[in-house]
């Protein structure tokens, strides 16, 4: 892969924190990064040297975007695969589409690590509303649905306790085909974050223990503990497995829960991920530069975290109104995400802490 000399653009679909984080990096690195999104609170555009407000399935503006970009990458992995691939032959698209494809669906998702020796926790279908009851009964109770397609942050996520629950669970959950999931005893949530360059070349961030409050990340947290760390290396195995199988470029996320029994693979996330941002102070190349090294072809940089303990916490909603009081917190490293509206279950920004 050629080097992309500094002054060429990037292209990043998905206009929201991750985007504007990836294109403050680019710009450090001397890129130009063109953001092309939906209508919406668009954060990245406030940081990039240009931006294309268009649905995902504009063609023609798809196409008028890729023609002005010298590569292109996604800050999200709900984004609509079809119309990527009308462009693929235009710009390299990193990370490739196949990802996207394998991560926007629960049900491949799991069995895509399965078949590479994974595991993962049952699960059986359900693609109408006929067929909760018997997928329940399959996985037990309690479970968890979990829509198949477009979930993230908690959302599209039902619990049922008992058989009872199953009433209103697929109206509950949007009406939409669902997959049921065993509900697993852990002890501690964990992930390995990672950046793959085009030459098959793997660097590991060490893995922070994560807590998740309504299903939506709370805080991550390093050294993650000894469970953690006696788990991180068959974690690490599995998770390259799937980027080496996926021919992956670019920073990728595997989620796992630890236990007494070895790790267990949750989901994967194809881009650059909220348990990362601690990197940005806590390590010696952030998740965000590396993404922008490994996708324009430039060397890799060092993962090494520099800190004895780091603390990163989500601001959600009403959080990021302490902004001014966490100023005034010399150990508090502040990231707002220039969002306009605080909604609940909303990322305004995050903090991240350092203890030398």
């Amino acid at each position: 892969m050629t080097a992309l000399p500094p002054g060429s653009t990037i292209g990043i679909l998905g206009g929201g924190q991750l985007g504007r984080m990836l294109a403050m990096a680019a710009a450090q690195l001397g890129y130009r990064c063109h953001i092309y999104a939906p209508p919406g609170d668009n954060v990245a555009c406030e940081v990039a040297a240009d931006c294309t407000i268009a649905e995902y399935d504009d063609l023609a503006a798809l196409k008028a975007f890729a023609d002005a970009c010298d590569v292109v990458t996604f800050e999200f992995e709900n984004v609509p695969v079809e119309p990527l691939r009308s462009i693929a032959h235009t710009v390299p698209i990193h990370p490739p589409i196949q990802a996207l494809e394998v991560a926007q669906d629960r049900v491949e998702e799991k069995e895509f690590v399965r078949k590479l020796g994974g595991e993962t926790a049952a699960f059986a279908v359900a693609r109408s509303e006929i067929e909760v009851e018997d997928a329940v009964a399959v996985v037990g109770t309690p479970a968890i649905l979990k829509t198949i397609r477009m979930g993230y942050d908690g959302k599209g996520q039902v619990r049922v306790s008992a058989q009872s629950d199953l009433a209103s669970a697929w109206r509950r959950a949007g009406g939409q085909p669902l997959i049921a999931e065993a509900m697993v005893q852990f002890d501690a949530e964990f992930s390995v974050v990672l950046v793959r360059s085009a030459d098959g070349e793997i660097r590991f961030w060490d893995s922070p223990r994560n807590a998740h409050e309504n299903g939506i990340l709370a805080t991550s947290t390093l050294p993650a503990g000894p469970l953690i760390e006696s788990q991180q290396a068959s974690a690490r195995v599995m998770a390259a497995a799937v980027a080496d199988a996926l021919e992956y470029v670019g920073v990728f996320t595997a989620e796992f829960f630890a236990s007494g029994e070895g790790p267990l693979f949750n989901e994967i996330a194809p881009r650059v991920h909220n348990s990362g941002h601690w990197t940005i102070e806590g390590a010696e190349t952030s998740q965000f530069e590396n993404h922008i090294r490994a996708i324009c072809g430039l060397p890799l940089g060092s993962t090494a975290t520099i800190a004895e303990r780091v603390e990163m916490q989500n601001l959600i909603g009403k959080d990021g109104e302490r902004w001014l009081q966490l100023l005034g917190d010399p150990a508090a490293n502040l990231h707002l995400y220039g969002k306009a509206e605080a909604r609940e279950g909303r990322k305004i920004g995050h903090v991240t802490r350092l203890y030398r």
